[in-house]
């Protein structure tokens, strides 16, 4: 905070009259607190780089795990290669893509040593460099397994779904693996639908199941969501009602 104290000493001293000191003081903390308000909700997004080699060039790309479009920038140092000179520029690295930022000649007889900087943002410039790009499946919030069941109705639609999705997941036909067909039959036991009769897939996400997850927008809600769902507190009932109010006439009289 020394720096919005310094600027608020300054305005004091400027200003004589109480009223402009007042708006003066009024404008200056406003300020100060939107500069520090979006200072914390700025976001960091983390971008990893994977080296390919090959011959005598060594290519660097940038891998964007994030749901969100970023510009990249890498600077790098070290020895045994040479590269182009002048500032790195920003390249464009869509969300869920992997993207070549740059590639090192590697000097005969010698082995590449380097280390990297990046500068990553989300404020998208429309003078950044655009390259071809290839999309990647990352891990969403919680792990996701399917199990087809036999009878299953909406299957199709929710692998459907995942496979369009970023997202990595597994399924299993029960039909096709009776291994785990005999374990989830344990688990149905004393089950209001048996596993035989089920029409949609049986749902593990991070290893608590769910059995009526019926479109791929109603898995994605179970994924995203924190923390338990809790139900609904019940409704009084009506002859509790009526008994209360019955002992509210009584009082009066």
């Amino acid at each position: 905070m020394l720096i919005s104290d310094s600027l608020i000493i300054i305005i004091l001293k400027r200003e004589k009259n109480p009223v402009h000191m007042n708006r003066n003081l009024y404008l200056s903390l406003t300020l100060i607190f939107a500069l520090f308000s979006s200072i914390s909700w700025a976001q960091e997004y983390k971008v990893d780089i994977e080296e390919e080699r090959k011959a005598n060039r060594l290519f660097l790309y940038a891998v964007n795990k994030n749901l969100v479009d970023l510009d990249v920038a890498i600077t790098v140092t070290g020895t045994g290669f040479r590269q182009r000179k002048g500032v790195p520029r920003k390249t464009r690295v869509p969300a869920t893509s992997r993207v070549n930022l740059l590639s090192l000649i590697i000097e005969r007889g010698k082995q590449p040593v380097y280390e990297y900087e990046l500068d990553v943002t989300d404020s998208l410039s429309r003078r950044v460099i655009r390259k071809e790009f290839k999309l990647i499946k990352i891990d969403p919030k919680k792990s996701i397994t399917l199990y087809l069941t036999e009878k299953c109705q909406t299957c199709d639609t929710i692998v459907s779904g995942l496979k369009d999705s970023p997202y990595n997941y597994r399924s299993y036909n029960i039909a096709e693996n009776e291994k785990v067909k005999n374990q989830l039959e344990k688990a149905f036991i004393g089950a209001s639908v048996p596993l035989a009769e089920m029409q949609n897939p049986v749902v593990m996400l991070d290893g608590k199941m769910y059995i009526h997850i019926d479109s791929y927008e109603a898995l994605m809600m179970r994924v995203d969501e924190e923390g338990e769902v809790k139900p609904l507190p019940p409704e009084p009932k009506k002859e509790e009602e009526e008994l209360e109010e019955g002992d509210d006439e009584g009082d009066k009289n």
